[in-house]
């Protein structure tokens, strides 16, 4: 793979036939955020939006863990998480608008986003890993809210996108008592899409991720549009999205070359437009 400078090593960018993975990379602290490695992200998740040559995106944690959230030990210390030398009022300007261009980014993005936990998912960490569209756990991987077990609420989508998963009541329950949850019950209950053994873990990740970066892109880019609005949006906003998106794949290369392939019963080769 081809490695990009991102600025620090807290945050390794690499990338190869259409794919883009990156590695948060604090294993001594479970991988848990920093200014550094927040700064890093926001900056690498803006760039591989834009780039038409990365076609999938895969986000997954060095060592054991995927990521621990917020550094609660560097909370501690310093006597305050959230503000630090901000007004009360700039500090939470300055974490929306991370939150959108980190969380908010893996889900809207017009690219397939994949979580691959080779560890725990903890808080912020968990809120990142539901933030995309698919997700792989470690057999021996936990997800846990961890929030009210350090008296916060809750930050980075994580409130959204759970209740979206699993739905209001289960969502409260998680949130409420912070309990962990393992590989098993996570597939069970709708938060990963599959579970494979920790040696088998960015293998599988990989083989999901080329199966897209070699999809039809434009038809995912509508897809998952179309899905985000089926999430909040009335039926007739949806019906409507979908008729404009579906008419307009209609006149892609690839659409026409699929079906093509479809008749002569060959396997299609999409280009993207």
């Amino acid at each position: 793979m081809e490695k990009i400078d991102t600025g620090t090593e807290q945050l390794i960018f690499e990338k190869e036939n259409g794919v883009a993975v990156l590695t948060m990379n604090r294993p001594e602290a479970r991988n848990a955020m920093s200014g550094e490695m927040n700064e890093a992200m926001r900056n690498v998740l803006a760039e591989v939006e834009l780039d038409p040559q990365i076609r999938c995106v895969v986000l997954t944690g060095a060592g054991k863990g995927f990521c621990a959230g917020g550094d609660v030990k560097g909370m501690a210390s310093s006597g305050d998480g959230t503000v630090g030398e901000n007004t009360i009022d700039a500090a939470i300007h300055r974490q929306r608008v991370h939150q959108r261009a980190t969380a908010g980014k893996l889900f809207k993005m017009p690219k397939p986003t994949i979580a691959a936990l080779p560890g725990a998912a903890a808080g912020a960490g968990l809120s990142y890993a539901l933030a995309c569209d698919l997700r792989i756990m470690s057999s021996n991987a936990i997800m846990t809210t961890a929030f009210a077990k350090v008296g916060f609420s809750g930050d980075y989508g994580g409130s959204y996108f759970m209740t979206q998963l699993v739905g209001s009541a289960k969502a409260r329950e998680l949130y409420f008592l912070s309990d962990r949850v393992s590989a098993e019950e996570a597939l069970s209950i709708g938060l990963t899409n599959w579970v494979c053994e920790p040696e088998e873990l960015m293998d599988k990740a990989m083989e999901v991720a080329n199966k897209l970066a070699n999809g039809p892109a434009v038809a995912y880019r509508y897809m998952k549009e179309n899905l985000n609005r089926a999430m909040n949006g009335e039926v007739d906003d949806c019906l409507d999205l979908e008729a404009t998106h579906h008419i307009h794949c209609g006149q892609t290369e690839d659409h026409r070359n699929a079906t093509k392939a479809f008749v002569e019963k060959k396997e299609p080769v999409f280009k993207g437009k």
